[in-house]
C-alpha cells in the first residue's frame, strides 16, 4: 500500500473495481511553446460502459484548440508494475517517455518521446504523496498524485502529417483516481517561467468528507530546487480568493510565507471527466493560460515570475 502511495504513477486500482476511474495526465510542450499536447490514458469501470481510453488535448499557437476522446476495449488495457509500463492497444506510456500511434477521422499523432530529469516531489511516511496524510484515508471521492513537476523532452511527433520536434521542450505528469472529480475545484499548472527551474501546481477543491464538506488545498512550488508546499494538511490557509469563469486570484498563508496567485485563461475546451467511474461529465480546460506568482517571506518579496503555457481548469456550480 505504501509503495503505491509513494509511487503514484503505479496503477492504484484493479480491474474488478466498479464505479472507478483512473487517469494519467502527460503534458508536453514544444520548446518554442507553439504546441501544447496533453495525453490522458486511463480506464473507466462501471456497469454501463467499462472501457479504456486515451483523451487527447492540444493547443496550437495558443489559439487553436482540439480534443479527442478515444475508446478502447478494456482488454486493450495492460499495466506492468516494475518497471511501470502502461499499454493501451499499441500505445505505450512509461515514467520516462511515451510511444504512441493514435489516429481518428481528422486527427493523428504518432512517435516517441523520451523524458529526462524527472522531478519528483518531496515525500515522507506521514506525507507519502501530494495529498499528505489524506493518502491513508480509504473513502475519499478522488485521489491526486504528482509524478513529475518538471522534465525535459527529447524526440519528435508526427501530428497530422507534420513533424514536430519536442526536443528541448518541457513536460509534466500527474494522476487522478477514485469515483468522481470534485463538484467544484480550481486546478492549474505551469513549468514555463522565466526562471527555468521553477515549476508550479495548484489544486483547491470542495471535498465531501464523512457527511460534510471542506475546501482541500494543495499547492507545490519548486524554486531553485527548493520546494514550498501549501496544503490543508500543513495548516496553510486561504485568506483571500476570487474565482471567475476564466480567471482566479488566491492569497495563501503558511507561517512566515505568503503566496499570491493570479491566473487567467480565456481559451478553453471541453474534456470528458468521471462521475461514479463513468466518463459522462465535462470540464473546461485550457493549455495557454498565464500564472503570476508572488512569494513573500514575512513582508519581503522573495520570488516573482509569470508562467506561460499554463493548464487551468475552473469548475464552478
Amino acid at each position: 500500500m505504501f509503495q503505491k502511495m509513494h509511487n503514484p504513477i503505479l496503477f492504484q486500482g484493479h480491474l474488478k473495481k466498479r464505479n472507478y476511474f483512473e487517469g494519467w495526465y502527460y503534458k508536453m510542450v514544444s520548446p518554442d511553446g507553439y504546441y501544447s499536447l496533453a495525453l490522458i490514458p486511463g480506464i473507466s469501470l462501471n456497469k454501463d460502459h467499462t472501457h479504456a481510453f486515451i483523451q487527447v488535448f492540444m493547443t496550437i499557437n495558443h489559439t487553436e484548440l482540439m480534443t479527442k476522446y478515444l475508446i478502447f476495449p478494456i482488454e486493450d488495457f495492460k499495466v506492468q508494475k516494475d518497471p511501470f509500463k502502461l499499454n493501451i492497444s499499441s500505445n505505450v506510456f512509461i515514467k520516462d517517455g511515451i510511444d504512441i500511434s493514435i489516429e481518428d477521422k481528422d486527427f493523428s499523432v504518432s512517435g516517441k518521446l523520451e523524458f529526462e530529469g524527472i522531478t519528483e516531489i518531496q515525500t515522507s511516511f506521514l506525507s507519502p504523496s501530494i495529498m499528505g496524510y489524506f493518502s491513508y484515508i480509504k473513502f475519499m471521492e478522488c485521489y491526486h498524485g504528482v509524478v513529475s513537476m518538471n522534465h525535459s523532452l527529447k524526440g519528435k511527433l508526427l501530428i497530422n502529417d507534420k513533424e514536430v520536434d519536442f526536443t528541448g521542450g518541457k513536460g509534466y505528469i500527474e494522476k487522478d483516481w477514485g469515483r468522481s472529480f470534485p463538484s467544484e475545484y480550481v486546478w492549474m499548472q505551469s513549468n514555463h517561467f522565466k526562471d527555468s527551474k521553477t515549476s508550479f501546481m495548484f489544486s483547491e477543491a470542495t471535498i465531501p468528507f464523512m457527511g460534510f464538506k471542506f475546501h482541500g488545498l494543495i499547492v507545490n512550488i519548486i524554486i531553485n530546487e527548493k520546494e514550498y508546499r501549501f496544503a490543508t494538511y500543513n495548516a496553510s490557509k486561504v485568506i483571500k480568493r476570487d474565482i471567475q469563469p476564466q480567471e482566479v486570484y488566491y492569497e495563501i498563508k503558511k507561517r512566515k510565507y505568503r503566496l499570491i496567485v493570479k491566473a487567467v485563461n480565456d481559451k478553453t475546451i471541453s474534456l470528458v471527466s468521471p462521475e461514479n467511474g463513468a466518463m459522462v461529465k465535462t470540464i473546461k480546460e485550457g493549455l495557454s493560460g498565464e500564472i503570476h506568482l508572488q512569494l513573500y517571506e514575512k513582508d519581503t518579496l522573495i520570488y516573482e515570475d509569470i508562467g506561460s503555457n499554463a493548464g487551468l481548469e475552473i469548475m464552478m456550480k
